[in-house]
């Protein structure tokens, strides 16, 4: 260890790599997360999205699903691979995030059971996880960090 460094100190690189590796490992997942779900779109759970859509929405309710699994498939593969736009990435998942928002608001309001979600309670305590993916898209990419 170099005299000029405390023992506290002298670990700050290893916890940089190990917060490093963690984003790095949260911004995988959270693009994995994103292509799964854009499939889901897409195929297996198509009409269950399709009740997530708000009634005001006017546009039909498949096409939005449709185009939303595009988006989030292409999402979560930027999330992987564009390096380069990392932080622009971070920003525009977590504004999608926001916008997809009101359609787990319709599912309680309407009370929709799609996913599982069979009752209010379970409705209620799901609203909570959109905020978690808000701040792990920006924590991520880095992009909450870059803003200062």
């Amino acid at each position: 260890m170099p005299e000029n460094l405390t023992p506290a100190e002298s670990h700050i690189p290893q916890t940089s790599r190990t917060i490093g590796l963690a984003r790095t490992v949260g911004r995988i997942a959270l693009g994995a997360f994103l292509i799964f779900a854009g499939t889901g779109h897409l195929t297996f759970a198509r009409e269950s999205f399709q009740g997530q859509v708000p009634d005001w929405i006017p546009v039909n309710k498949d096409l939005v699903v449709v185009a939303s699994g595009f988006v989030e498939i292409a999402l979560g593969a930027a999330l992987i691979f564009a390096r380069k736009w990392r932080v622009a990435v971070g920003w525009v998942v977590a504004a999608f995030f926001v916008a997809v928002f009101p359609g787990n608001i319709s599912q309680l309001v309407t009370h929709n059971d799609s996913f599982g979600l069979d009752t209010d309670l379970k409705r209620w305590l799901r609203l909570p996880f959109q905020p978690v993916l808000i701040v792990w898209a920006l924590w991520s990419t880095g992009a909450w960090r870059a803003r200062r």
